[in-house]
C-alpha cells in the first residue's frame, strides 16, 4: 500500500533537522534537472506571469532555479517531509515522528511534485517553486503533465511491486492498493491507465449549513491526519483505515464505498 501527498507552496529550510537524518537522492533528479534548464531561461516577469506569482516572489524564485544543483547534499536542500509546511503538513506533523516512523514512511508514503514528479519522505529536496498545473513548456509538451506521461505511474507500479517482493506476497494488481490523499491537481500526473493498482480515495466531511461539506482547509489538515495516522499506526490494509478518528473525524460507513472513504466530523475546526 502506497499513499499519496501533495507537495505545500510554503517551504520551511530555517528548522534544524537532525543531524543523523539520511538524506536520500530523489528517483527523478534527471529529470528535474531538465525542468530547471527550461526554468533558467525565463525572467523573473515571465516567471511571475506563468505562474501567477508577485515580483518578490517570481523573484525569489528564479534565484532558487538558479541556485540548483543536480547532486542535492544536506547543505544545499533537506528531507522533503521537513521541507513541506502547508496546511496538508501542519496536520501530519512529520518532525514529531520517530526514526522508525520516517523509515516506514520512506517505503510507503510518496509526495507528488512538480518538478521532482515523485519525493519520498527522506529525499533531498532544494527549495522550488513548480506547481504540477503549471502550463511549462517543454520538449515532451505544453505541460507538466505530458512532460511526466507515464513515469509516475511506473514509478508506483515499481514501489507496491518491491513492497511484495519485500514482504514474499506476490500480488495481484488489484490487491496493490494507492490511497489518494492528493488532490486532484496533482493527482492527474498519475496515469490511471499505466497505473496497475486499486485506488482508494479518501475524503473529509464537515457539517456545515445544515448538510456535510468539503471544507478546504479542514480538508487539507485531515488529509494530513491520516498520513500521520497511517504511519504510526503502520496501515496496510484498507480496512485500517477505517479506524481513522483524529480531531473529532469518524468513518461514515453509509457514504462510503470501497473506492471512496468518507470520513465526517460534525464541528468544524473544534478540534484543529
Amino acid at each position: 500500500m502506497l499513499f499519496l501527498l501533495s507537495p505545500a507552496k510554503t517551504l520551511d529550510f530555517d528548522t534544524p533537522v537532525p543531524a543523523q537524518l539520511p538524506c536520500t537522492e530523489p528517483a527523478f533528479t534527471a529529470q528535474a534537472a531538465q525542468l530547471i534548464e527550461v526554468l533558467r531561461t525565463k525572467s523573473p516577469q515571465e516567471i511571475a506571469s506563468l505562474m501567477g506569482l508577485s515580483d518578490k516572489l517570481a523573484a525569489l524564485n528564479v534565484a532558487r532555479y538558479q541556485a540548483w544543483q543536480p547532486q542535492c547534499t544536506p547543505a544545499l536542500g533537506r528531507q522533503a517531509l521537513l521541507a513541506f509546511n502547508g496546511d496538508v503538513y501542519e496536520g501530519l506533523q512529520a518532525r514529531s515522528l520517530s526514526t522508525s516512523d520516517l523509515e516506514w514512511a520512506q517505503q510507503h508514503l510518496v509526495i507528488l511534485s512538480g518538478l521532482y514528479g515523485v519525493l519520498r519522505p527522506l529525499d533531498c529536496m532544494q527549495p522550488y517553486r513548480l506547481e504540477m498545473g503549471t502550463p511549462l513548456a517543454t520538449a515532451a509538451g505544453a505541460n507538466l503533465y505530458q512532460f511526466w506521461g507515464t513515469r509516475i505511474a511506473d514509478y508506483l507500479n515499481a514501489a507496491l511491486e518491491g513492497q511484495d517482493q519485500a514482504q514474499s506476497q506476490p500480488q495481484k494488481h488489484e490487491a496493490r492498493i494507492v490511497v489518494n490523499l492528493a488532490s486532484q491537481e496533482y493527482f492527474k500526473a498519475v496515469d490511471r491507465k499505466a497505473l496497475r493498482a486499486r485506488v482508494i480515495d479518501c475524503v473529509f466531511e464537515d457539517f456545515k449549513g445544515g448538510g456535510y461539506k468539503i471544507i478546504s482547509f479542514y480538508a487539507k489538515r485531515a488529509r494530513g491526519l491520516m498520513a500521520r495516522y497511517a504511519i504510526t499506526q503502520r496501515i496496510t490494509t484498507p480496512a485500517g483505515l477505517e479506524g481513522f478518528a483524529l480531531e473529532g473525524y469518524s468513518f461514515a460507513p453509509a457514504a462510503s464505498s470501497p473506492e471512496r472513504l468518507v470520513f465526517r466530523r460534525e464541528q468544524p475546526g473544534a478540534h484543529a
